[in-house]
């Protein structure tokens, strides 16, 4: 059997912010949301990958949520640069979105409120947009 462990590993994943306003009661209206997507390096060569999505339904309730997880490429001296690039910005997305999807069920999980489940997402082509 090879050896299928990837060079990519996370080594924490944190919420930074988690926030939820009322601003009335159950609405017909739509959740609209919005993510934004930081990468950046730590001084100890981790790449920390914010996720930030803000979410509004109108007149019953906002909310933002922060998630960072940091991340090395353990091995991966001899991977070309565009490699490297493509497993920071495409796969640490894909590893962390489940934690930010469950939180914003359990969040939205308010009485009088229904809980959303947002779609998965096409990280590759997320990124790419």
């Amino acid at each position: 059997m090879g050896n299928y462990n990837s060079v990519l590993k996370m080594q924490e994943i944190v919420f930074d912010k988690i926030e939820f306003n009322r601003k009335g009661f159950k609405t017909d209206s739509e959740l609209s949301y919005r993510l934004k997507i930081l990468i950046g390096n730590t001084e100890d060569e981790k790449y920390k990958v914010t996720l930030v999505i803000n979410g509004i339904k109108e007149k019953e309730y906002e909310f933002e949520i922060s998630l960072s997880g940091f991340f090395i490429l353990e091995n991966a001296e001899d991977l070309p640069d565009d490699l490297k690039q493509s497993l920071i910005k495409k796969n640490t997305v894909a590893i962390m979105m489940p934690y930010l999807r469950s939180q914003i069920s359990l969040l939205t999980a308010q009485p009088g409120t229904e809980s959303v489940v947002l779609p998965v997402f096409n990280v590759n082509k997320m990124i790419k947009d």
